[in-house]
């Protein structure tokens, strides 16, 4: 049944590119921007949410996608930058992006209040919703966003029917299947007719994701820490430009560099228990002896630790899933996985291979900083080599969809040192256009097992029939020792 549905999604992807090519491209080459009509045949989810918005009907589709193409050209979507939007509309902070709902899907932040209708300006706030819903398409592929439209303190001038038109019409036709939902707080009872009116134009299938609330009614879509005070929340959150508002990365907990005798301790510690947790279904008896066989109770030096941390991570299933960046192979290439609350707190790992000539400098950063152990979060990798990374959640703290990472690296010249000190003036250096940046969101997995490494805290372990085999190997390995001759 599955791979039918697959097949009949590949037939109107392939009909759809055709039609398109034929009908609407052809005899007008110069209509649309052809970085869309290049992207249109190059990427399949693309050309799905066109047709999941028109009920794979083709026909419609196409329509659709020749009105959506015209916009992209006029507005130069493609090209639009910061530098494309007047800075005293980026500094009021009328409209930005921060924090999750409860469904982990990114927060469009649309301050009504700053907002004064006037014809001379509304050019540039249709670009300024556009620059950030483009910003958010490639970096989000296809991940639902949810529009906060705070109507707080909001007048009767602020009432621009064209400008909600024109963002009702960005998830209807510029951006389809990225509408998640549209919470609006606080409406004044004089906007109650203005939004019927939204209503018609949203039609009848998508009035559902308009959610009119209260302060008490928007914790049901928003948890409190992304919600500002006046929301009932406790976000400190303050907007401010310069900097571009961005997803709010920063700094995990163990940091390589101020905090290594912590990293080299708490790699011990996971060696030790690895150990132990790997002999759960062995006798005292046979769980002495392969300890000793190890030398887990010996002294050893940080690079006999290293080695053995980078074997049990090298036995252990590699994620499949890999983002081919142009610095950088991320593997996994969209989500972490890992175990529920109820299965125990689970570490998971990040591969970074390096497909250049020259070192590339990488740092790890999320939205959840108190949560999360990353190790190494800020170092190099050589031309050629893979660097492994485990994050593990910290002190019992729960993992949510809403966190997420980010993997930021650039090529660094053949002189460069690579130590701590480098690396930081390195970063300082680095010109913004030289960053390669990858996102990976967060997904707990409640009973069964992902196709990437999940590790059981305290320990790097392997899956179920993994253990059963090296316990197996190890018995009969006893019994050959125990059958040969003195």
């Amino acid at each position: 049944m599955a791979e039918c549905q697959a097949q009949n999604k590949a037939k109107l992807i392939s009909e759809t590119r055709r039609r398109f090519e034929a009908e609407y491209v052809t005899d007008k080459p110069d209509k649309y921007d052809p970085r869309d009509v290049k992207r249109l045949q190059q990427d399949d989810n693309w050309v799905e949410s066109y047709l999941f918005w028109r009920h794979d009907v083709v026909d419609e589709t196409l329509k659709m996608l020749d009105e959506s193409f015209q916009w992209r050209k006029d507005m130069a979507v493609n090209d639009l930058t910061e530098y494309s939007i007047p800075r005293w509309l980026l500094e009021i902070g009328g409209i930005y992006l921060h924090g999750y709902d409860k469904e982990g899907n990114k927060l469009l932040w649309i301050r009504v209040k700053y907002h004064i209708k006037d014809h001379k300006t509304i050019l540039d706030k249709k670009k300024l919703i556009a620059f950030w819903l483009e910003r958010y398409a490639k970096r989000e592929n296809g991940k639902p966003i949810t529009v906060m439209f705070d109507l707080s303190e909001t007048g009767i001038n602020s009432i621009d029917m064209d400008f909600v038109r024109f963002i009702i019409n960005c998830f209807k036709i510029y951006y389809p299947k990225y509408l998640s939902k549209i919470v609006i707080f606080d409406m004044p009872w004089i906007m109650n007719a203005a939004f019927r009116i939204v209503k018609s134009w949203l039609g009848p299938e998508a009035v559902s994701l308009l959610k009119f609330t209260s302060k008490n009614e928007v914790q049901d879509y928003v948890s409190v820490e992304f919600l500002p005070p006046h929301m009932g929340g406790t976000d400190p959150f303050k907007y401010s430009y310069p900097p571009l508002v961005d997803d709010d990365f920063q700094t995990p907990l163990c940091e390589n560099g101020p905090i290594a005798s912590e990293d080299e301790a708490s790699s011990k510690e996971d060696i030790e228990s690895d150990g132990k947790d790997t002999l759960e279904t062995i006798s005292n008896e046979e769980q002495t002896s392969l300890l000793k066989k190890i030398n887990i109770s010996e002294p050893t030096s940080k690079a006999e630790e290293n080695e053995k941390v980078d074997s049990k991570i090298k036995a252990v299933k590699k994620p499949l899933s890999v983002f081919k960046g142009p610095l950088l192979h991320i593997s996994p290439a969209e989500e972490l996985y890992f175990g529920s609350a109820e299965s125990g707190e689970k570490k998971t790992l990040i591969v970074l291979t390096n497909v250049t000539k020259n070192v590339v400098a990488f740092k790890v950063r999320t939205t959840a900083p108190e949560k999360y152990r990353v190790k190494p979060s800020n170092s190099s990798c050589d031309p050629g080599a893979s660097v492994d990374i485990i994050v593990s959640p910290h002190g019992g703290l729960t993992v949510s969809a809403q966190d997420r990472f980010l993997i930021m690296a650039a090529e660094m010249e053949p002189s460069s040192g690579s130590g701590p000190a480098e690396l930081t003036q390195f970063w300082k250096e680095v010109p913004r256009n030289k960053v390669m940046e990858h996102r990976l969101r967060c997904h707990i997995v409640e009973s069964s097992k992902p196709n990437t490494l999940t590790l059981k805290d305290g320990a790097f372990n392997v899956s179920e029939k993994t253990s059963e085999d090296m316990c197996l190997q190890f018995a009969n390995s006893r019994r050959e020792s125990d059958c040969s001759p003195p």
